[in-house]
């Protein structure tokens, strides 16, 4: 299913990044903005699949996608929305450490908790019928509620040491590949935990209700650890003007680390040959497992969001800049808006046109997907920037925080 966004803890009051006074207007816009940015870029391009799932349902592409039977155009238009799931996750961890800074550890857990149990809500009471129409009811338990539930993990673990929860983390992220052969089936011992955790399935509930495990949470609760671990590189003594080359090293050393691994083949995911030519080739290099996050799935889409951290620091003040912070000061509210449009528009066109593709409507050619996010980038920017400046003026109204 879609990838998501998420209510990070908002940064606003988190500690100045610049060693004197003079300093700390320039360094907390660049810093806050460079977060924002790099939020809205990943929501420009989850945009992209949203839609992709909308217009082209019947071409289903599994996990991990087939590179011997996805064609290019689309394993790549699928491809790109990897970058989503993990950097919102691992921005939620380096907001709570900003949010953490100024409000204590006993406020921040506080806060986690209550937006954690919030997400979970949101996943249940108004996602699940928006993707199923139907009962008995399908709960698709997906990116918010893992965030949800990560949240309200480190809601305890923040009272560890900041290396203590780095080494959680990092166990967690290596680790967790090795769990891969244990495969639990209804009616085992621990199947729900399990599945829950580590093993994408279905739940079978009460009046033939069922949940999907779409995003089981374990390596998800690793990754906002080390979100969080990551926070003092925006702190107040942290190098400002230097923090770009080193979030770009970084970046790029952990996609070194992915190509590399994956080379050996032998650790991290799913094992991959070589395609019948070039291109396919490269497609089964990058088909990567993502439910639930690979070793190698998270390497190659978090070294990208460093990378793409540091140049948006770089990038200081320009005008693109603002624009896609935009789309990041309100996550939430452009998921939740986004994701019903499309529903919407999904229906108005299957009562006009009635399904053409067995039972679901869609359009015949991937450019025709392309065609429609580009047109309703603008189209979704316009209520973005209203609700965002809305949200600003009203910080007073308490349900906002969520939004």
């Amino acid at each position: 299913m879609a990838n998501a966004t998420v209510i990070a803890p908002d940064p606003a009051h988190a500690p100045t990044a610049g060693p004197t006074p003079a300093a700390v207007p320039k360094a907390v816009s660049r810093r806050l903005q460079s977060i924002d940015a790099l939020r809205g870029f990943i929501m420009v391009v989850m945009l992209l699949d949203h839609v992709r799932e909308t217009w082209f349902l019947y071409m289903a592409t599994p996990d991990p996608m087939d590179a011997s039977a996805i064609a290019p155009s689309l394993f790549f238009t699928r491809f790109a929305s990897n970058i989503c799931a993990p950097n919102f996750v691992f921005l939620t961890g380096l907001g709570a450490w900003l949010f953490c800074q100024n409000h204590g550890k006993a406020e921040t857990s506080r806060f986690l908790l209550k937006r954690g149990l919030f997400l979970l809500a949101v996943e249940i009471l108004y996602m699940s019928p928006v993707w199923t129409q139907k009962l008995p009811m399908t709960f698709w338990l997906q990116v918010i509620w893992a965030i949800g539930l990560s949240m309200i993990v480190l809601a305890g673990l923040i009272h560890l040491p900041r290396k203590a929860v780095a080494a959680i983390g990092l166990v967690i992220v290596c680790g967790h590949n090795l769990l891969d052969p244990i495969r639990l089936v209804p009616g085992d011992a621990f199947y729900v935990p399990w599945a829950m955790l580590h093993q994408r399935d279905l739940i079978a509930l009460p009046f033939g209700m069922a949940a999907k495990t779409s995003y089981p949470v374990l390596a998800w609760i690793g990754v906002i650890c080390l979100g969080f671990a990551v926070g003092p590189w925006f702190g107040r003594n942290a190098d400002v003007e230097a923090r770009p080359r080193k979030l770009i090293l970084f970046g790029t050393a952990l996609i070194a680390a992915f190509v590399a691994i994956r080379l050996l083949n032998v650790y991290g995911d799913k094992p991959w040959v070589p395609g019948i030519d070039g291109i396919h080739t490269v497609m089964a290099f990058l088909a990567l497992t993502k439910y639930p996050p690979s070793l190698l799935f998270l390497l190659s889409t978090i070294g990208a969001g460093f990378v793409l951290l540091g140049l948006f620091e770089k990038a200081g003040s320009a005008r693109w800049i603002g624009l896609l912070s935009v789309f990041g000061a309100a996550p939430m509210f452009f998921y939740l808006m986004h994701i019903t449009a499309l529903q919407v528009l999904y229906h108005i066109a299957y009562a006009i046109y009635g399904p053409n593709h067995g039972s679901v409507f869609g359009v015949n050619r991937i450019e025709w997907v392309w065609a429609w996010y580009l047109f309703l980038i603008p189209v979704f920017y316009v209520p973005t920037v209203w609700f965002s400046k809305f949200k600003q003026r009203n910080r007073h109204i308490a349900i906002l925080k969520y939004l």
